[in-house]
Protein backbone atom coordinates (compact mmCIF):
# COMPACT_ATOMS: atom_id res chain seq x y z
CA UNK A 1 0.00 0.00 0.00
CA UNK A 2 1.38 2.96 -0.96
CA UNK A 3 1.37 5.98 1.53
CA UNK A 4 -1.67 7.89 -0.24
CA UNK A 5 -3.40 5.36 0.26
CA UNK A 6 -2.11 4.73 4.25
CA UNK A 7 -2.91 7.92 4.71
CA UNK A 8 -6.83 7.82 3.24
CA UNK A 9 -7.15 4.57 5.65
CA UNK A 10 -5.69 6.43 8.58
CA UNK A 11 -8.20 9.28 8.14
CA UNK A 12 -11.21 6.58 7.52
CA UNK A 13 -10.35 4.72 10.88
CA UNK A 14 -10.27 8.26 12.52
CA UNK A 15 -13.31 8.93 11.19
CA UNK A 16 -15.04 6.30 12.16
CA UNK A 17 -13.83 6.19 15.78
CA UNK A 18 -14.73 9.65 16.40
CA UNK A 19 -18.29 8.94 15.29
CA UNK A 20 -18.43 6.19 18.02
CA UNK A 21 -21.03 6.68 20.79
CA UNK A 22 -23.00 4.11 23.40
CA UNK A 23 -26.64 3.69 23.44
CA UNK A 24 -27.15 5.53 26.57
CA UNK A 25 -24.95 8.54 25.36
CA UNK A 26 -26.89 8.87 22.03
CA UNK A 27 -30.49 8.23 24.00
CA UNK A 28 -29.75 11.10 26.57
CA UNK A 29 -28.10 13.68 24.01
CA UNK A 30 -31.06 13.47 21.60
CA UNK A 31 -33.60 13.77 24.75
CA UNK A 32 -31.62 16.98 25.43
CA UNK A 33 -31.52 18.04 21.89
CA UNK A 34 -35.17 18.06 22.06
CA UNK A 35 -35.29 20.53 24.77
CA UNK A 36 -36.01 17.74 27.69
CA UNK A 37 -34.10 19.04 31.30
CA UNK A 38 -35.95 16.84 33.52
CA UNK A 39 -36.95 12.81 33.81
CA UNK A 40 -38.86 11.40 36.14
CA UNK A 41 -38.46 8.01 37.57
CA UNK A 42 -37.78 5.10 40.22
CA UNK A 43 -34.96 3.18 40.06
CA UNK A 44 -34.78 -0.43 39.86
CA UNK A 45 -31.73 -2.86 39.09
CA UNK A 46 -32.41 -3.21 35.71
CA UNK A 47 -32.57 0.43 35.17
CA UNK A 48 -29.76 1.36 37.17
CA UNK A 49 -26.75 1.81 34.72
CA UNK A 50 -29.03 3.77 32.26
CA UNK A 51 -29.84 6.69 35.35
CA UNK A 52 -26.37 6.61 36.24
CA UNK A 53 -25.78 7.87 33.05
CA UNK A 54 -28.35 10.20 32.87
CA UNK A 55 -27.10 11.69 36.35
CA UNK A 56 -23.90 12.20 34.84
CA UNK A 57 -25.62 14.31 32.24
CA UNK A 58 -27.22 17.72 32.04
CA UNK A 59 -30.54 16.18 32.33
CA UNK A 60 -31.57 16.00 36.22
CA UNK A 61 -33.48 12.78 36.88
CA UNK A 62 -36.42 13.72 39.04
CA UNK A 63 -37.55 10.58 41.50
CA UNK A 64 -41.09 10.80 42.65
CA UNK A 65 -42.74 8.26 45.53
CA UNK A 66 -44.03 5.63 42.92
CA UNK A 67 -44.04 4.83 38.95
CA UNK A 68 -47.75 6.01 38.50
CA UNK A 69 -47.06 9.26 40.16
CA UNK A 70 -43.91 9.52 38.12
CA UNK A 71 -45.87 8.62 34.82
CA UNK A 72 -48.41 11.46 35.81
CA UNK A 73 -45.76 14.01 36.35
CA UNK A 74 -44.25 13.13 33.06
CA UNK A 75 -47.31 13.58 31.32
CA UNK A 76 -47.86 17.08 32.84
CA UNK A 77 -44.65 17.71 31.75
CA UNK A 78 -44.92 16.77 28.13
CA UNK A 79 -47.88 18.90 27.69
CA UNK A 80 -46.53 21.85 28.98
CA UNK A 81 -42.92 21.15 26.99
CA UNK A 82 -43.97 19.36 23.95
CA UNK A 83 -42.23 16.35 25.56
CA UNK A 84 -41.99 14.21 28.79
CA UNK A 85 -39.98 11.41 29.70
CA UNK A 86 -40.25 8.37 32.04
CA UNK A 87 -37.51 6.08 32.90
CA UNK A 88 -38.48 2.66 34.55
CA UNK A 89 -37.09 -0.54 35.69
CA UNK A 90 -38.35 -3.48 33.93
CA UNK A 91 -42.59 -4.99 34.92
CA UNK A 92 -42.56 -4.22 38.46
CA UNK A 93 -41.77 -0.44 37.27
CA UNK A 94 -43.00 -0.05 33.97
CA UNK A 95 -46.36 -1.93 34.33
CA UNK A 96 -47.01 -0.12 37.55
CA UNK A 97 -46.94 2.94 35.08
CA UNK A 98 -49.22 1.30 32.56
CA UNK A 99 -52.24 3.50 33.24
CA UNK A 100 -50.47 6.81 33.55
CA UNK A 101 -49.32 5.86 29.81
CA UNK A 102 -52.59 4.76 28.31
CA UNK A 103 -53.98 8.01 29.96
CA UNK A 104 -51.43 10.05 27.88
CA UNK A 105 -51.99 8.05 24.39
CA UNK A 106 -55.87 8.70 24.99
CA UNK A 107 -55.17 12.04 25.45
CA UNK A 108 -52.28 12.80 23.16
CA UNK A 109 -49.74 13.52 25.45
CA UNK A 110 -45.85 13.08 23.75
CA UNK A 111 -44.18 10.75 26.39
CA UNK A 112 -41.10 8.88 26.25
CA UNK A 113 -41.30 5.87 28.51
CA UNK A 114 -37.49 4.18 28.56
CA UNK A 115 -37.66 0.94 30.48
CA UNK A 116 -34.33 -0.75 31.50
CA UNK A 117 -34.87 -4.70 30.89
CA UNK A 118 -32.76 -7.68 31.78
CA UNK A 119 -29.80 -9.08 29.98
CA UNK A 120 -29.39 -10.62 26.52
CA UNK A 121 -26.30 -12.81 28.12
CA UNK A 122 -28.38 -13.47 31.90
CA UNK A 123 -31.39 -14.25 29.88
CA UNK A 124 -29.88 -17.09 27.58
CA UNK A 125 -28.01 -18.82 30.35
CA UNK A 126 -30.70 -17.93 33.56
CA UNK A 127 -33.82 -17.94 31.74
CA UNK A 128 -36.57 -17.05 34.16
CA UNK A 129 -35.40 -13.80 36.42
CA UNK A 130 -36.92 -11.87 39.39
CA UNK A 131 -40.05 -9.45 37.82
CA UNK A 132 -40.68 -11.87 35.14
CA UNK A 133 -44.31 -12.78 34.35
CA UNK A 134 -43.20 -15.11 31.15
CA UNK A 135 -41.58 -14.46 27.93
CA UNK A 136 -39.10 -11.60 27.89
CA UNK A 137 -41.34 -9.74 25.75
CA UNK A 138 -44.29 -9.87 27.69
CA UNK A 139 -43.88 -6.01 28.80
CA UNK A 140 -43.10 -5.14 25.09
CA UNK A 141 -46.30 -6.75 23.79
CA UNK A 142 -48.35 -4.99 26.83
CA UNK A 143 -47.60 -1.61 26.11
CA UNK A 144 -48.14 -1.92 22.21
CA UNK A 145 -51.76 -0.96 22.62
CA UNK A 146 -50.99 1.78 24.38
CA UNK A 147 -47.85 3.13 22.76
CA UNK A 148 -47.15 5.23 19.10
CA UNK A 149 -43.89 2.98 18.93
CA UNK A 150 -41.73 0.46 20.49
CA UNK A 151 -38.51 -0.58 19.86
CA UNK A 152 -35.50 -3.15 21.87
CA UNK A 153 -31.89 -1.40 21.90
CA UNK A 154 -30.23 -4.62 21.46
CA UNK A 155 -28.84 -4.74 18.09
CA UNK A 156 -25.40 -1.80 17.66
CA UNK A 157 -26.50 -2.18 13.80
CA UNK A 158 -30.26 0.02 14.39
CA UNK A 159 -29.81 0.89 17.91
CA UNK A 160 -29.17 4.31 17.07
CA UNK A 161 -31.96 4.81 14.45
CA UNK A 162 -34.31 2.89 16.03
CA UNK A 163 -34.36 5.72 18.83
CA UNK A 164 -34.80 8.33 15.94
CA UNK A 165 -37.46 6.61 14.38
CA UNK A 166 -39.39 6.18 17.64
CA UNK A 167 -39.17 9.58 18.77
CA UNK A 168 -40.11 11.29 15.45
CA UNK A 169 -43.02 8.80 15.97
CA UNK A 170 -43.49 10.92 18.94
CA UNK A 171 -43.49 14.08 18.32
CA UNK A 172 -45.43 13.58 15.40
CA UNK A 173 -48.09 11.30 16.60
CA UNK A 174 -48.38 13.18 20.39
CA UNK A 175 -48.55 10.41 21.49
CA UNK A 176 -46.41 7.75 24.08
CA UNK A 177 -43.62 5.61 22.61
CA UNK A 178 -41.30 2.93 24.38
CA UNK A 179 -37.77 1.96 24.65
CA UNK A 180 -36.56 -1.02 25.94
CA UNK A 181 -32.34 -1.19 26.80
CA UNK A 182 -31.26 -4.50 27.90
CA UNK A 183 -28.89 -3.54 31.01
CA UNK A 184 -26.26 -5.36 29.32
CA UNK A 185 -26.97 -3.35 26.71
CA UNK A 186 -26.59 0.68 28.20
CA UNK A 187 -22.66 0.81 26.75
CA UNK A 188 -23.37 -0.69 23.72
CA UNK A 189 -20.79 1.16 21.41
CA UNK A 190 -22.25 1.93 17.96
CA UNK A 191 -20.89 3.71 14.87
CA UNK A 192 -23.11 7.07 14.87
CA UNK A 193 -23.89 7.55 11.33
CA UNK A 194 -25.70 10.82 9.59
CA UNK A 195 -29.44 11.01 10.75
CA UNK A 196 -31.65 10.07 8.52
CA UNK A 197 -34.80 11.86 7.83
CA UNK A 198 -38.26 10.38 7.40
CA UNK A 199 -40.17 12.93 4.01
CA UNK A 200 -42.99 14.31 6.73
CA UNK A 201 -46.47 13.30 5.75
CA UNK A 202 -48.54 15.43 3.34
CA UNK A 203 -52.01 15.99 2.47
CA UNK A 204 -53.50 14.16 -0.88
CA UNK A 205 -53.95 17.85 -2.73
CA UNK A 206 -57.04 16.93 -4.76
CA UNK A 207 -58.64 16.16 -1.60
CA UNK A 208 -56.99 19.41 0.87
CA UNK A 209 -57.85 21.49 -1.94
CA UNK A 210 -62.14 20.68 -2.17
CA UNK A 211 -62.09 20.14 1.89
CA UNK A 212 -60.67 23.99 1.52
CA UNK A 213 -63.29 24.81 -1.11
CA UNK A 214 -66.30 23.12 0.69
CA UNK A 215 -65.11 24.86 3.93
CA UNK A 216 -64.89 27.90 1.94
CA UNK A 217 -68.33 27.98 1.14
CA UNK A 218 -69.53 27.61 3.65
CA UNK A 219 -67.83 30.42 5.63
CA UNK A 220 -68.55 32.68 3.20
CA UNK A 221 -72.07 32.52 3.44
CA UNK A 222 -72.11 32.26 7.31
CA UNK A 223 -73.25 35.36 9.47
CA UNK A 224 -72.48 33.91 12.96
CA UNK A 225 -69.64 31.82 12.62
CA UNK A 226 -67.51 29.80 15.54
CA UNK A 227 -64.77 28.34 16.08
CA UNK A 228 -64.19 24.82 18.55
CA UNK A 229 -60.67 25.06 19.32
CA UNK A 230 -59.97 21.24 20.46
CA UNK A 231 -57.05 19.71 22.40
CA UNK A 232 -55.01 18.88 18.90
CA UNK A 233 -54.63 22.45 18.29
CA UNK A 234 -52.28 22.80 21.13
CA UNK A 235 -50.38 19.36 21.34
CA UNK A 236 -49.61 20.12 17.80
CA UNK A 237 -48.68 23.41 17.93
CA UNK A 238 -51.42 25.66 16.14
CA UNK A 239 -52.67 27.81 19.04
CA UNK A 240 -51.06 30.64 17.67
CA UNK A 241 -51.44 29.97 13.94
CA UNK A 242 -55.92 29.60 15.03
CA UNK A 243 -55.62 32.56 17.19
CA UNK A 244 -53.94 34.77 14.22
CA UNK A 245 -56.52 33.18 12.09
CA UNK A 246 -59.35 34.30 14.49
CA UNK A 247 -58.37 37.87 15.03
CA UNK A 248 -57.57 38.13 11.64
CA UNK A 249 -61.52 37.40 10.55
CA UNK A 250 -63.01 38.42 14.40
CA UNK A 251 -64.18 34.60 14.78
CA UNK A 252 -65.07 33.91 18.21
CA UNK A 253 -63.22 31.00 19.69
CA UNK A 254 -64.87 28.15 22.52
CA UNK A 255 -62.78 25.40 23.92
CA UNK A 256 -63.57 22.28 24.75
CA UNK A 257 -62.74 20.42 28.72
CA UNK A 258 -59.87 19.01 27.37
CA UNK A 259 -58.59 21.56 25.77
CA UNK A 260 -59.88 24.32 28.26
CA UNK A 261 -57.76 27.49 28.12
CA UNK A 262 -56.26 26.34 24.57
CA UNK A 263 -56.34 30.08 24.49
CA UNK A 264 -56.53 32.71 27.25
CA UNK A 265 -59.50 32.78 28.76
CA UNK A 266 -59.34 36.96 28.84
CA UNK A 267 -58.77 36.87 25.45
CA UNK A 268 -61.71 39.27 23.54
CA UNK A 269 -62.93 36.37 21.23
CA UNK A 270 -63.05 33.45 23.96
CA UNK A 271 -66.66 32.30 24.39
CA UNK A 272 -66.42 30.02 26.85
CA UNK A 273 -65.98 25.98 27.52
CA UNK A 274 -68.58 24.16 25.19
CA UNK A 275 -69.43 20.78 27.13
CA UNK A 276 -73.10 20.18 26.21
CA UNK A 277 -75.09 20.52 29.81
CA UNK A 278 -72.02 20.87 31.68
CA UNK A 279 -71.84 24.58 30.46
CA UNK A 280 -73.74 27.65 31.03
CA UNK A 281 -76.81 27.86 29.16
CA UNK A 282 -75.59 31.46 26.86
CA UNK A 283 -72.70 29.19 26.21
CA UNK A 284 -74.68 26.58 24.99
CA UNK A 285 -76.88 28.65 22.90
CA UNK A 286 -74.18 30.86 21.67
CA UNK A 287 -72.42 28.14 19.79
CA UNK A 288 -75.42 26.02 18.96
CA UNK A 289 -77.11 29.54 17.17
CA UNK A 290 -73.88 29.52 14.96
CA UNK A 291 -74.79 28.74 11.31
CA UNK A 292 -71.21 27.53 10.93
CA UNK A 293 -69.01 25.81 13.58
CA UNK A 294 -65.64 25.72 12.95
CA UNK A 295 -64.22 22.74 14.66
CA UNK A 296 -60.88 22.07 15.46
CA UNK A 297 -58.97 19.41 16.76
CA UNK A 298 -61.73 18.87 18.66
CA UNK A 299 -62.29 14.95 19.62
CA UNK A 300 -65.70 14.01 20.19
CA UNK A 301 -65.56 12.04 23.05
CA UNK A 302 -68.55 11.83 25.95
CA UNK A 303 -66.47 13.64 27.71
CA UNK A 304 -65.93 16.41 25.66
CA UNK A 305 -69.38 16.72 24.63
CA UNK A 306 -70.94 16.44 28.29
CA UNK A 307 -71.93 12.68 27.71
CA UNK A 308 -73.54 13.33 24.23
CA UNK A 309 -75.48 16.46 25.34
CA UNK A 310 -74.17 18.93 22.95
CA UNK A 311 -76.37 19.89 19.49
CA UNK A 312 -74.30 20.32 16.18
CA UNK A 313 -76.11 19.94 12.95
CA UNK A 314 -73.83 18.26 10.06
CA UNK A 315 -74.93 20.51 7.83
CA UNK A 316 -72.97 23.39 9.45
CA UNK A 317 -70.47 22.17 11.17
CA UNK A 318 -67.09 21.62 9.34
CA UNK A 319 -65.29 18.85 11.31
CA UNK A 320 -61.67 18.37 11.59
CA UNK A 321 -59.25 16.50 13.38
CA UNK A 322 -55.48 15.06 12.85
CA UNK A 323 -57.01 11.65 11.30
CA UNK A 324 -59.55 13.81 8.45
CA UNK A 325 -61.74 16.23 7.74
CA UNK A 326 -65.60 15.68 7.58
CA UNK A 327 -67.79 18.70 5.84
CA UNK A 328 -71.71 18.41 6.05
CA UNK A 329 -71.72 14.83 5.26
CA UNK A 330 -68.60 14.38 3.00
CA UNK A 331 -65.22 12.34 4.54
CA UNK A 332 -61.73 13.78 3.60
CA UNK A 333 -59.41 10.94 5.19
CA UNK A 334 -56.37 12.02 3.53
CA UNK A 335 -56.09 15.84 4.77
CA UNK A 336 -53.80 17.03 7.83
CA UNK A 337 -55.06 19.40 10.49
CA UNK A 338 -52.23 21.52 10.32
CA UNK A 339 -51.93 21.90 6.37
CA UNK A 340 -56.01 22.13 6.37
CA UNK A 341 -55.60 25.23 8.80
CA UNK A 342 -53.05 26.99 6.93
CA UNK A 343 -54.81 26.47 3.57
CA UNK A 344 -57.85 28.15 5.12
CA UNK A 345 -55.81 31.29 6.96
CA UNK A 346 -54.15 31.91 3.34
CA UNK A 347 -57.76 32.29 1.60
CA UNK A 348 -59.86 35.78 1.41
CA UNK A 349 -62.63 35.48 3.93
CA UNK A 350 -64.76 38.58 5.23
CA UNK A 351 -64.37 40.20 8.43
CA UNK A 352 -67.22 38.71 10.75
CA UNK A 353 -69.46 41.11 13.06
CA UNK A 354 -70.80 38.94 15.18
CA UNK A 355 -70.05 39.50 19.39
CA UNK A 356 -69.07 38.02 21.49
CA UNK A 357 -71.89 38.04 24.36
CA UNK A 358 -71.46 39.39 27.87
CA UNK A 359 -71.28 35.67 29.28
CA UNK A 360 -73.07 35.68 32.67
CA UNK A 361 -70.37 33.71 34.89
CA UNK A 362 -71.73 33.57 38.14
CA UNK A 363 -67.92 33.18 38.97
CA UNK A 364 -67.45 36.52 37.79
CA UNK A 365 -68.92 38.17 40.17
CA UNK A 366 -66.82 40.19 43.29
CA UNK A 367 -66.13 37.71 45.81
CA UNK A 368 -66.87 38.37 49.51
CA UNK A 369 -66.81 36.42 52.17
CA UNK A 370 -69.65 35.89 54.74
CA UNK A 371 -67.09 34.89 57.55
CA UNK A 372 -69.63 32.61 59.63
CA UNK A 373 -71.19 31.24 56.31
CA UNK A 374 -70.38 27.39 55.38
CA UNK A 375 -68.57 26.63 52.28
CA UNK A 376 -70.42 25.29 49.65
CA UNK A 377 -68.91 23.89 45.81
CA UNK A 378 -70.32 26.58 44.56
CA UNK A 379 -68.94 29.39 46.86
CA UNK A 380 -65.44 27.58 46.67
CA UNK A 381 -65.04 27.99 42.49
CA UNK A 382 -65.78 31.49 42.75
CA UNK A 383 -63.55 32.22 45.65
CA UNK A 384 -60.75 30.42 43.24
CA UNK A 385 -61.94 32.25 40.20
CA UNK A 386 -61.12 35.80 41.84
CA UNK A 387 -57.67 34.70 42.96
CA UNK A 388 -56.38 33.41 39.46
CA UNK A 389 -53.55 34.96 37.73
CA UNK A 390 -51.46 34.74 34.56
CA UNK A 391 -48.55 33.16 36.80
CA UNK A 392 -51.20 30.19 38.24
CA UNK A 393 -51.90 26.92 36.50
CA UNK A 394 -54.90 25.07 37.37
CA UNK A 395 -54.93 21.16 37.37
CA UNK A 396 -58.12 19.66 38.51
CA UNK A 397 -58.92 15.98 39.22
CA UNK A 398 -61.59 13.89 37.35
CA UNK A 399 -64.78 14.26 39.06
CA UNK A 400 -66.75 17.75 40.13
CA UNK A 401 -63.28 19.05 41.00
CA UNK A 402 -63.23 19.33 37.05
CA UNK A 403 -66.72 19.60 36.23
CA UNK A 404 -67.04 22.90 38.76
CA UNK A 405 -64.03 24.18 37.24
CA UNK A 406 -65.80 24.48 33.17
CA UNK A 407 -66.56 28.23 34.32
CA UNK A 408 -63.29 29.52 35.94
CA UNK A 409 -61.32 32.12 33.68
CA UNK A 410 -57.58 30.96 33.23
CA UNK A 411 -55.53 33.58 32.43
CA UNK A 412 -52.91 32.01 30.35
CA UNK A 413 -53.40 29.55 27.70
CA UNK A 414 -52.83 26.12 27.96
CA UNK A 415 -52.56 26.34 31.74
CA UNK A 416 -55.53 24.60 33.11
CA UNK A 417 -54.52 20.81 32.95
CA UNK A 418 -56.55 17.86 33.48
CA UNK A 419 -57.35 14.11 32.85
CA UNK A 420 -60.58 15.39 31.11
CA UNK A 421 -61.19 12.15 29.01
CA UNK A 422 -59.13 9.30 29.93
CA UNK A 423 -60.54 10.98 33.67
CA UNK A 424 -58.56 8.82 35.93
CA UNK A 425 -58.39 9.85 39.37
CA UNK A 426 -55.59 10.79 41.34
CA UNK A 427 -54.50 12.67 38.54
CA UNK A 428 -53.81 15.93 39.56
CA UNK A 429 -51.16 15.67 42.76
CA UNK A 430 -48.61 14.44 40.90
CA UNK A 431 -49.03 16.16 37.76
CA UNK A 432 -49.03 19.49 39.42
CA UNK A 433 -45.25 18.14 40.54
CA UNK A 434 -44.14 17.74 36.70
CA UNK A 435 -45.89 21.09 36.07
CA UNK A 436 -44.06 23.36 38.28
CA UNK A 437 -40.45 21.10 37.55
CA UNK A 438 -41.00 22.45 33.22
CA UNK A 439 -42.25 25.62 34.54
CA UNK A 440 -40.26 26.91 37.60
CA UNK A 441 -42.42 30.08 37.15
CA UNK A 442 -45.80 28.47 37.52
CA UNK A 443 -48.22 28.36 40.61
CA UNK A 444 -50.11 25.17 40.65
CA UNK A 445 -53.09 25.20 42.45
CA UNK A 446 -54.32 21.69 42.57
CA UNK A 447 -58.76 20.62 43.04
CA UNK A 448 -59.01 17.30 44.00
CA UNK A 449 -61.77 15.27 45.69
CA UNK A 450 -61.08 13.84 49.00
CA UNK A 451 -61.45 10.38 47.43
CA UNK A 452 -59.20 10.88 44.54
CA UNK A 453 -56.32 12.41 47.08
CA UNK A 454 -56.39 9.17 48.44
CA UNK A 455 -54.79 7.76 45.18
CA UNK A 456 -51.46 10.34 45.13
CA UNK A 457 -51.50 12.48 47.83
CA UNK A 458 -48.86 11.70 49.18
CA UNK A 459 -46.62 12.55 46.52
CA UNK A 460 -46.60 16.02 47.98
CA UNK A 461 -43.52 14.32 49.65
CA UNK A 462 -41.62 15.07 46.48
CA UNK A 463 -42.56 19.20 46.40
CA UNK A 464 -41.05 19.24 49.64
CA UNK A 465 -37.94 17.54 48.58
CA UNK A 466 -37.72 19.49 45.34
CA UNK A 467 -38.96 22.76 47.22
CA UNK A 468 -41.74 23.49 44.74
CA UNK A 469 -45.22 25.29 46.43
CA UNK A 470 -48.42 23.80 44.83
CA UNK A 471 -51.60 24.93 46.62
CA UNK A 472 -54.02 22.06 46.92
CA UNK A 473 -57.83 22.76 47.62
CA UNK A 474 -59.19 19.05 48.74
CA UNK A 475 -63.14 19.38 48.08
CA UNK A 476 -63.94 16.65 51.35
CA UNK A 477 -67.18 16.15 50.30
CA UNK A 478 -66.62 12.44 52.29
CA UNK A 479 -66.26 9.72 49.27
CA UNK A 480 -66.83 9.51 45.67
CA UNK A 481 -69.69 12.74 44.93
CA UNK A 482 -70.00 11.77 40.75
CA UNK A 483 -70.41 8.26 41.43
CA UNK A 484 -73.02 8.81 44.28
CA UNK A 485 -75.03 11.01 41.66
CA UNK A 486 -74.88 7.54 39.40
CA UNK A 487 -75.57 4.91 42.03
CA UNK A 488 -75.53 5.36 45.87
CA UNK A 489 -73.86 2.73 48.09
CA UNK A 490 -71.45 1.89 50.84
CA UNK A 491 -68.90 1.56 48.16
CA UNK A 492 -68.74 4.91 47.60
CA UNK A 493 -67.33 6.09 51.31
CA UNK A 494 -64.32 6.57 52.25
CA UNK A 495 -62.02 6.68 55.23
CA UNK A 496 -61.68 10.48 56.46
CA UNK A 497 -57.84 11.95 56.57
CA UNK A 498 -56.97 14.92 58.32
CA UNK A 499 -55.73 15.54 54.70
CA UNK A 500 -54.38 19.29 57.01
CA UNK A 501 -52.07 17.31 59.20
CA UNK A 502 -50.39 16.07 56.66
CA UNK A 503 -47.71 19.02 56.97
CA UNK A 504 -46.83 17.36 60.16
CA UNK A 505 -46.13 14.26 58.81
CA UNK A 506 -43.74 15.87 56.33
CA UNK A 507 -42.31 17.96 58.72
CA UNK A 508 -43.11 21.16 56.04
CA UNK A 509 -46.06 22.99 54.56
CA UNK A 510 -48.99 24.45 55.99
CA UNK A 511 -52.45 23.16 56.37
CA UNK A 512 -55.84 24.37 56.75
CA UNK A 513 -58.80 23.32 58.38
CA UNK A 514 -61.83 25.10 56.17
CA UNK A 515 -64.96 25.05 57.07
CA UNK A 516 -66.42 28.96 56.26
CA UNK A 517 -66.13 31.34 54.13
CA UNK A 518 -64.05 33.41 56.50
CA UNK A 519 -61.82 30.59 57.36
CA UNK A 520 -61.25 30.18 52.97
CA UNK A 521 -60.27 33.57 52.80
CA UNK A 522 -57.71 33.49 55.90
CA UNK A 523 -56.58 30.28 54.19
CA UNK A 524 -56.17 30.97 50.81
CA UNK A 525 -54.51 34.04 51.84
CA UNK A 526 -51.79 32.11 54.10
CA UNK A 527 -51.41 29.90 51.14
CA UNK A 528 -50.51 32.21 48.79
CA UNK A 529 -47.94 34.35 50.77
CA UNK A 530 -46.29 30.58 51.55
CA UNK A 531 -43.56 30.88 49.09
CA UNK A 532 -41.61 27.57 48.28
CA UNK A 533 -43.35 25.31 50.44
CA UNK A 534 -46.58 23.05 50.15
CA UNK A 535 -50.44 24.26 50.99
CA UNK A 536 -52.98 21.83 51.83
CA UNK A 537 -56.62 23.04 52.51
CA UNK A 538 -58.95 20.52 53.84
CA UNK A 539 -62.31 22.10 52.50
CA UNK A 540 -65.45 20.65 54.45
CA UNK A 541 -68.54 20.23 52.39
CA UNK A 542 -71.96 18.63 52.50
CA UNK A 543 -71.69 14.84 50.95
CA UNK A 544 -74.55 15.78 48.52
CA UNK A 545 -73.06 19.18 47.05
CA UNK A 546 -71.74 19.59 43.73
CA UNK A 547 -70.78 22.10 41.81
CA UNK A 548 -73.28 24.77 38.86
CA UNK A 549 -71.74 22.12 36.21
CA UNK A 550 -72.58 19.51 37.77
CA UNK A 551 -76.32 20.00 38.59
CA UNK A 552 -76.24 21.44 35.41
CA UNK A 553 -75.23 18.54 33.69
CA UNK A 554 -77.69 15.97 36.21
CA UNK A 555 -80.98 18.08 35.51
CA UNK A 556 -80.42 17.66 31.55
CA UNK A 557 -79.54 13.48 31.50
CA UNK A 558 -82.88 12.98 33.79
CA UNK A 559 -84.61 15.32 31.38
CA UNK A 560 -83.75 13.31 29.00
CA UNK A 561 -84.73 9.98 30.76
CA UNK A 562 -88.10 11.49 31.30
Amino acid sequence: MNNTNQEKSKNIKSEIEVSKTTVSQYLIRRLGELGVTDIFGIPGDYVLGFMKQVEESPIRLVGTTNELCAGYAADAYARLRGLGVLCLTYAVGTLSAANAIAGAFAEKSPLVVISGAPGLRELRKRGMLHHMVGPADTQLRSLQPITAAQCVLDDPLTALREIDRVLEVCLRRKQPVYIEIPRDRVDLECLELPRQHSAAPASDPDELREAVGEAMAMLNTAQKPVILAGIEIHRMGLVSQLTAFAEKHNIPVCSTLLSKSVISEKHPLYAGTYVGALSRKDVVDFVEESDCVLSLGAMPTDMDTGIFTTHLSPTNTIFAIAEGIRICHHSFGDVLLDEFLARLASQELPVFSRPVPGLKNPLAAPWKADPSRPVTTARLFQKVNSILTPETAVLADPGDAMFGSIDLAVHQGAKFLSSAFYATLGWAVPAAIGAQVAMPGLRPLVLVGDGAFHFTGTELSSAVRLGLDPIVIVLNNHGYLTERFILEGSFNDVQEWQFHKLPELFASGLGFLVRTEGELDDALAKALANKGKFSILNVQLDRMDSSPALRRLGESLSGRVG
